[in-house]
């Protein structure tokens, strides 16, 4: 069936809260914009409580807390045992350079299950030019370490760029000599920084998918590629059991971000400003803004996704169509409200190669 899921379905399972714009390193593809100080929007201790406190009336979900660089919020070991507390699985984004083994054991000890740790190369000349710091790759590479020896799990995300894109199995089979079980292969979106760096093409894109796929699928090690929808469309194609994932694209059906300033939008790569938890309930926020509304109709995609056979298990990402429909916007500057929007969240796909047929997934 297409349309509309039911809606007992429209509970957020995941939140992303940028908890600071702080950050010690300079990505060339950080979709924030992260700068070495924070702006002085960014939501205090009791107005992050707060925040806890409204998602808590809504669900129990993974609350990721992402910068920026959140451990350099002086408070975020408080924010992550004040969520633990309230019943949420709390996770970590981190660049990994700031983990010793007294950090790894803060983590373990407020709660965090899991940090997500991004390695970008094999090789540390590679990844500390992404990362714009001398350092970057040894420190990262000690930050896993000490994660796994204190018993902290450890997913490792790595950004597909020109510059990496045939060194991501390296990557996989580094890291799992460190002892990690879990990778997100991310796909760049063209917000922030990453804007400006030259992207893989679309048929290299497709080809990676499906090539991490074929290779990782029945392996014992968890590489799920990531702001790459199109991935279940090409698991139904090769025959493999999706029973495992969800849909490919779950902003705004399972998912949604906390802007520092306390802005919701529908992911960490949408600017959309959806309502400001300062002012807004998250309950009020996540149950009746018109933006989700339209989001969680499927009837409402244009073009080839509107046609797609695959829309209900992929829905294209919404994000890049808004991205790419908007010249490269970069959207850290500012979040776009709702009333002026520069891109169209519901175009087609821009990245996808599938021609839709009518024959049913």
């Amino acid at each position: 069936m297409l349309g509309t899921p039911a809606p007992a379905l429209f509970l957020p399972k995941i939140i992303s809260w940028n908890t600071t714009f702080k950050c010690n390193l300079n990505c060339s593809h950080c979709y924030l914009n992260a700068q070495d100080k924070a702006k002085t929007e960014e939501l205090t201790t009791t107005q992050g409580k707060n925040l806890i406190d409204q998602i808590v009336k809504v669900s129990k979900p993974i609350l990721i807390l992402s910068g920026g660089e959140p451990l350099l919020r002086d408070d975020i070991f408080e924010l992550g045992t004040y969520a633990s507390q309230k019943g949420l699985r709390v996770t970590m984004g981190t660049n990994g350079t700031l983990i010793d083994d007294s950090v790894a054991k803060k983590l373990r000890d407020v709660g965090i299950r899991k940090v997500a740790i991004s390695l970008d190369s094999s090789e540390p000349i590679i990844h500390n030019t992404l990362r714009g710091t001398q350092d970057a790759w040894q420190q990262a590479v000690e930050g896993i370490k000490a994660c796994i020896r204190n018993g902290v799990g450890v997913q490792v995300n790595v950004t597909v760029t020109q510059q990496n894109y045939a060194d991501i199995d390296n990557v996989v089979s580094f890291s799992k000599g460190l002892g990690v079980r879990d990778f997100h292969v991310f796909f760049l979106v063209p917000t922030g920084r990453g804007k400006t760096i030259s992207d893989i093409s679309p048929a290299m894109y497709e080809g990676m998918v499906r090539g991490i796929l074929k290779k990782y699928a029945a392996s014992d090690l968890t590489v799920k590629p990531t702001c790459a929808p199109q991935f279940m469309r090409i698991a139904c194609q090769m025959g493999l059991d999706t029973t495992r994932w969800s849909r490919g694209c779950i902003a705004a059906l399972s998912y949604c971000r906390i802007y520092p300033n306390g802005e919701v939008t529908p992911c960490p790569y949408l600017p959309i400003a959806l309502g400001n938890i300062k002012d807004k309930d998250f309950q009020e926020i996540w149950s009746h803004s018109p933006i989700l509304e339209k989001m969680r109709n499927f009837d409402n995609l244009k073009g080839k996704c509107h046609d797609c056979s695959y829309r209900e298990i992929c829905g294209g990402c919404r994000a890049r169509a808004y991205g790419l429909s908007s010249n490269y916007i970069d959207v850290c500057g500012g979040l776009h409200e709702p009333q002026a929007l520069a891109g169209d969240f519901l175009a087609e796909e821009p990245w996808c190669l599938y021609k839709p047929t009518k024959e049913a997934t």
